[in-house]
């Protein structure tokens, strides 16, 4: 996911982050998405460390995952949410980015659920959205 362009992922996927977001609120959820070419094959599960509505930190074997992934030719995307505000990244979200990584927030929109999903890359230093295209099922993931 190396231009600032669309990403595309499955409902299914989608559905999955939402339902995570869901699940963990009041806290945060985390978790990282593996891609290839653009499109989103498999969303994981991450523990949050933190803990916390505030924030979140992914678990060691995710974060090695990540970096597994990385080293093997993957795209990789982090998601999580924000179980009380808008799915626009916070300054804390900004000091934690890395640019090669897609960034995924989980949000409501007017501060209650139903949850939006919407996408983001670091680009020198400021968050850029980027469009999430959903496609079928069959089609990734």
């Amino acid at each position: 996911m190396t231009s600032l362009g669309a990403v595309r992922i499955s409902r299914a996927n989608l559905d999955q982050l939402i339902e995570h977001a869901g699940q963990e609120a009041p806290n945060e959820c985390c978790g990282y998405l593996r891609a290839k070419d653009g499109v989103v094959e498999e969303v994981f599960r991450a523990v949050n460390e933190r803990n916390s509505p505030y924030g979140y930190e992914l678990d060691p074997k995710s974060l090695f995952a990540v970096n597994d992934l990385d080293d093997e030719g993957f795209e990789v995307g982090v998601y999580h949410s924000h179980p009380h505000s808008a799915p626009v990244p916070s300054p804390t979200d900004l000091e934690q980015a890395f640019e090669e990584y897609v960034y995924v927030i989980a949000g409501p929109v007017d501060g209650s659920a139903p949850f939006e999903i919407r996408g983001y890359r670091l680009n020198r230093e400021r968050f850029v959205e980027i469009q999430l295209r959903a496609t079928p099922a069959t089609d990734a993931g």
